[in-house]
């Protein structure tokens, strides 16, 4: 239990004191652990289930996380969500082992020990037995449901324990209607591939909150344009990413990107998908019109290949947004994380996207969707559930697979006699301090409205710097 402090705040294990110091402590102790599970997930917006899984009325999926289960159903009002605990004994009435679905329509909820039922909206409408029973134990508020607090946002339903939250738009900031821009709420999951990882979850989520690491475990990205990583981390940062090699032609430095865009394809799936990189191989050797300086010039024709990708993929009946639109009026990083355990990895259409629990100070669960657009007409099937492989599965993509490869080995070093602190760059690491610093708001107790303006920092930071939260 954390006791207060002066000013009604609670104190926190292992403060982040210093911005640029995380102390080590904080990914393996068992008391930070507990702080997170009594003072963060309570009250924070987690993201529950995709709403292409509970497509018709009576739909529901099972949302585990730190030993609580909430189930969501789609309803004839809109999405609903309750806790899942039997009203008599406390069994949960749906799924029970993890993340289980079905369609509650008809038959309703059934609690498998007593036979007690509910409707889609959590009414009670069978007690077996019920002259058994005390009048006062039969009261509607005894009886139906607990709801849990449910928003939909982008494509998914969202929940929260605490009634009194800000809003998941509110929460998140500017950052939510860039999003919601880029119509989400229409995309497809191609997959899910998951991995339990012997790594606390927060070692797991930072290791998405920067480019800097690109160099070393994703060598292939870093060959494939080396002028653009270096500009970006090895030498000073100009006001634009050098994105070209000055000798080389059109036609050289247009083929060196679209080689960049294929190995992120294949590395990533979902983040730059297999059409977009075909629609833009089909642009190489454009030269008309584009400016002598070879910089410029890849910044131009990369614009060519956004108006074809939205165009083209339009004329298929994607409902893709206008990317050259949005681009300008709705910017958004190629790694946006929404506070505290959800991540979005856009870069034309498509994107990837990763959610992560903690099931344990020192592992976690890792989820990684490949998302798209289909055509609206479309008949696919719906990703109910992960393939679970082995954190070390050759099944996984390559990028994940490499930074797969670092996250356990991190974990144990954190552990090294005389390693107290991550120590992060105070201009590309900010993200994972700031969002550090956010949790340690959570475990005090700063009032929700500084949260919440805290936390709309995070929106377009990845690579960024630290900021000032305000508290």
């Amino acid at each position: 239990m954390l006791k207060s402090v002066d000013g009604g705040l609670r104190s926190v294990p292992y403060p982040i004191d210093d911005p640029e110091r995380i102390p080590v402590r904080r990914y393996y102790d068992a008391e930070f652990y507990q702080a997170e599970l009594d003072h963060l997930w309570p009250h924070v917006w987690q993201m529950a289930c995709r709403e292409e899984q509970i497509p018709e009325v009576g739909d529901w999926i099972e949302y585990e996380n730190v030993g609580k289960s909430v189930i969501v159903v789609r309803t004839t009002s809109g999405v609903k969500a309750f806790h899942n605990a039997c009203r008599h004994r406390g069994v949960p009435f749906a799924g029970g082992t993890g993340q289980a679905h079905g369609n509650c329509k008809k038959s309703g909820f059934v609690c498998p020990f007593h036979g007690w039922r509910w409707n889609m909206d959590g009414e009670s409408t069978q007690v077996y037995g019920k002259h058994l029973f005390s009048e006062r134990q039969l009261d509607a508020d005894d009886i139906n449901l607990i709801p849990c607090r449910a928003e939909t946002f982008i494509g998914c339903v969202w929940i929260n324990h605490d009634n009194d939250a800000p809003s998941v738009r509110d929460s998140l900031g500017p950052v939510a209607a860039n999003l919601e821009a880029r119509n989400l709420d229409k995309m497809r999951a191609e997959w899910c591939f998951a991995a339990e990882l012997p790594a606390n979850w927060k070692v797991a989520m930072e290791a998405f909150m920067e480019g800097y690491h690109v160099m070393q475990t994703h060598p292939q990205l870093q060959h494939a344009a080396p002028m653009m990583y270096d500009s970006m981390y090895k030498t000073p940062r100009g006001p634009v990413p050098i994105m070209a090699e000055a000798h080389l032609s059109y036609r050289e430095n247009q083929e060196l990107q679209v080689n960049s865009m294929a190995l992120l394809s294949e590395g990533m799936a979902g983040m730059v998908h297999e059409k977009e990189v075909e629609i833009a191989r089909g642009l190489v050797g454009i030269e008309e019109g584009l400016p002598e300086d070879q910089n410029m010039a890849m910044f131009h024709w990369l614009g060519i290949v956004m108006h074809q990708i939205t165009e083209q993929l339009k004329a298929r009946g994607e409902p893709v947004p206008d990317l050259c639109t949005v681009a300008q009026t709705h910017p958004v990083k190629a790694v946006e994380f929404l506070f505290p355990h959800y991540f979005l990895l856009p870069y034309f259409t498509s994107m990837s996207a990763y959610r992560i629990r903690p099931t344990g100070p020192e592992t976690c669960f890792f989820e990684i969707w490949s998302l798209t657009y289909v055509p609206e007409d479309s008949d696919i099937e719906t990703v109910m559930e992960p393939t679970v492989l082995p954190y070390n599965s050759p099944d996984f993509p390559p990028i994940p697979r490499q930074d797969y490869s670092n996250i356990p080995i991190q974990q144990k070093g954190l552990h090294a006699t005389g390693f107290e602190f991550m120590r992060l760059s105070k201009d590309v690491e900010g993200l994972i301090s700031n969002y550090q610093r956010i949790i340690d708001g959570y475990l005090k107790g700063v009032p929700q409205d500084q949260l919440a303006r805290a936390t709309h920092k995070l929106g377009g930071n990845f690579d960024g710097p630290i900021e000032d939260l305000g508290f």
